[in-house]
């Protein structure tokens, strides 16, 4: 077979023109988004200009270049509502329905199908049934997921999170974008991160630099957020990012405020570990990513055997989430139908599906 340079580069990109003229993608792509501005561009093809970038510099193919000005970005975008971690705490039935709108309108000026799934505040089957009936294609779970046995946090960071309820969770900066002022939603019941990740921020957001902070404040930082010296902690971070990026450190030897957020970051960024390694000696600094649907998940299960982290794996509840979705779907259709469904049918007791 004589391949030209220029098929062999197509083929190795994972775009391709099939038997009958279509375009095989050989790979699979899946946006996860909260925003309609930003999923526009994900649904509609690559900019003629990103593309000739591209083109130009080696790194496409002509051939390739002219498929992909054919096809959207993704095939998949993922919805994500009221997460864990990162999220703009978006209601999913107001989110949702706003993405849909842009895929059949993407769908109109391009003509090729976007599939939009939900995620976030998905922990109990009455939510993913929900999720259906508004017209996601597909749900993905995460907060939920934390309290299985295949998680990588310790059991000592699961046990807190199976006693959340959906109140117990906060917004606290975010470690990789704190300067920007970026939050997460994390865990507020048993840690006392959320707080002490939020005094950090308003401390870096109102002072120019370490030296400007008054020495009963810098105290009570050390001693009651750090739990460690500041020297101790730029010790730590110099460390760090010598291994890895010495300009952080040339940048902080020239901004102050950049040398704070450094500092700073040291917390959050241990804070995750802790949780991870099951320091009980910092588990009020435990740094865990929740959403609601934890809380919700958590009163779902009580009393069954996902009532324990020990016997929680992501097989057995992500088919409960699911068999329970179906059961509580039948019975919608059944009232929609006139008859006469009790309010228990709707209640999916967990059991053990193989």
């Amino acid at each position: 077979m004589d391949l030209t340079p220029t098929v062999v580069q197509v083929a190795a990109s994972g775009l391709r023109t099939g038997a009958g003229g279509e375009i095989v993608r050989a790979r699979r792509l899946i946006a996860k988004v909260s925003r309609p501005e930003v999923a526009a561009k994900f649904m509609a093809p690559p900019p003629r200009a990103m593309l000739d970038g591209l083109v130009a510099s080696g790194r496409l193919a002509p051939a390739e270049a002219d498929l992909a000005s054919r096809l959207p970005v993704v095939q998949d975008i993922t919805v994500e509502a009221d997460s864990g971690g990162h999220t703009d705490n978006r209601p999913l039935l107001a989110l949702l329905p706003r993405m849909l709108d842009l895929a059949a309108t993407a769908q109109a000026a391009h003509g090729h199908t976007v599939r939009c799934g939900a995620a976030g505040g998905l922990g109990t089957p009455q939510g993913i049934a929900g999720a259906f009936a508004a017209g996601a294609a597909y749900v993905l779970t995460g907060s939920v997921n934390q309290t299985c046995v295949e998680a990588g946090v310790s059991a000592d960071a699961k046990a807190m999170l199976a006693q959340a309820d959906i109140a117990d969770v906060m917004m606290a900066a975010a470690s990789d974008m704190f300067e920007l002022g970026v939050k997460v939603q994390v865990l507020r019941r048993g840690t006392l991160f959320g707080q002490r990740a939020n005094q950090l921020f308003a401390v870096y957001r109102d002072h120019a630099s370490l030296d400007d902070v008054a020495p009963e404040r810098r105290a009570h930082l050390e001693r009651s957020v750090l739990g460690a010296s500041i020297e101790d902690v730029w010790a730590q971070t110099c460390r760090y990012w010598a291994d890895r990026d010495p300009a952080e450190l040339a940048r902080a030897d020239a901004d102050p405020k950049h040398r704070m957020a450094l500092v700073f970051r040291w917390y959050l960024g241990r804070s995750s570990w802790w949780a991870i390694e099951g320091d009980v000696a910092r588990r009020t600094d435990y740094q865990l990513w929740c959403g609601p649907a934890t809380g919700a998940f958590n009163a779902w299960v009580r009393g069954s055997f996902l009532a324990d982290p020990a016997g929680r794996d992501v097989v057995q509840v992500a088919r409960n989430l699911l068999e329970g979705a179906a059961v509580v779907t039948r019975a919608q259709q059944l009232r929609s139908w006139g008859v006469p469904v009790p309010a228990a049918a709707f209640n999916f007791v967990p059991r053990r599906l193989e």
